[in-house]
């Protein structure tokens, strides 16, 4: 009988863990004290589902003491089942209500499993956000260069957070339209005495289409003068057309040298030539002498009037030129 008792004891003190494992009766409790109407079936289906029942109640609670009327059972459940954060999701319909900010159940869930922070977003929407973009650099029509930093006040946009680019993109847009209005400027003088005038430019172009946020102001933080850079690119052009000149000059040089090579060796080649025929001329005068063509007197004429070439020609030459020969 005490084995028996004892039995019965264990199975009961059993059966309670179990029940309670799957029927948690405090939790239960605090939903119905917190006007929040589930039954202890439904917890019980969550545990089945294994979905955690105390975060789906407590986020009931949430909605409802806020007075969340679109916040239900099935859909927190949907969610969490998605991969969603329930906690999250309901932190931002609360703020949001608070913030008379439309935010429908719906829109958050989506906002959620694109991979946002929607309870960050409606603080966002609330408090806006200023980003510091990095230097960007960009030439005046006189070509002095400028540094500039720009601050963008920006909040999130609710109804373009699915879908929507994200700050890089609001970073990009700003940064050219900046390079834009500082390259359409006369001078560089004209944008450091007026740098409102980037601001309102960059503004009107209406750089936060298709992006989550919405541009409230761009204020110019900094303006720096760099390099100028007409002038750095007048010296680059200059020191160019100054290579080219160079190199065609050595081409005409070096042409000029090879031309003078050949007319020497032509020259060289046609004294050769002459020299050759030199000394074909005795043996022409001795065939002449055999043929009884050249007499003895004609000999000597004909080296008279040598010797008298030789000297004409040395008379007509400088003193100088026949001292060294």
């Amino acid at each position: 009988m005490e084995v028996l008792t004892f039995v019965l004891i264990i199975l009961g003190i059993i059966f309670l863990i179990i029940f309670f494992s799957y029927f948690p009766i405090l939790l239960w409790i605090n939903a119905q004290v917190s006007g929040v109407r589930i039954s202890l079936f439904q917890m019980f289906l969550m545990r089945i589902r294994r979905v955690p029942s105390s975060k789906i109640v407590n986020c009931m609670i949430e909605a409802h003491k806020a007075g969340l009327q679109d916040v239900r059972r099935d859909g927190l459940e949907a969610h969490y089942l998605a991969g969603g954060h329930i906690e999250r999701v309901v932190h931002a319909l609360v703020s949001a209500n608070k913030a008379n900010i439309q935010l429908p159940f719906q829109m958050a869930t989506a906002i959620d499993l694109a991979g946002r922070d929607v309870f960050e977003a409606v603080q966002m929407s609330v408090n806006p956000r200023v980003i510091d973009t990095p230097p960007v650099t960009a030439v005046a029509k006189d070509g002095i260069q400028l540094i500039a930093k720009a601050r963008v006040t920006v909040r999130a946009n609710i109804k373009r957070l699915v879908g929507g680019a994200g700050e890089d993109t609001i970073l990009a847009r700003v940064g050219e339209g900046i390079v834009s209005s500082i390259g359409s400027a006369e001078t560089h003088k004209a944008v450091l005495e007026n740098p409102d005038s980037i601001s309102k430019l960059v503004l009107s172009k209406g750089l936060d289409d298709g992006t989550a946020f919405e541009i409230l102001s761009i204020d110019i933080a900094d303006i720096d003068v760099g390099k100028n850079i007409g002038a750095q690119l007048q010296m680059d052009q200059a020191n160019a057309d100054k290579n080219i000149a160079q190199a065609k000059a050595e081409e005409r040089r070096a042409m000029a040298i090879a031309s003078e090579q050949e007319m020497k060796a032509k020259a060289q080649e046609a004294r050769a030539k002459v020299i050759e025929a030199e000394a074909l001329v005795p043996q022409a005068m001795a065939e002449a002498f055999r043929s009884g063509n050249l007499g003895i007197m004609d000999y000597y004429r004909m080296q008279n009037i040598q010797a008298d070439t030789a000297m004409r020609e040395a008379i007509s030459k400088p003193e100088k030129e026949v001292k060294k020969k």
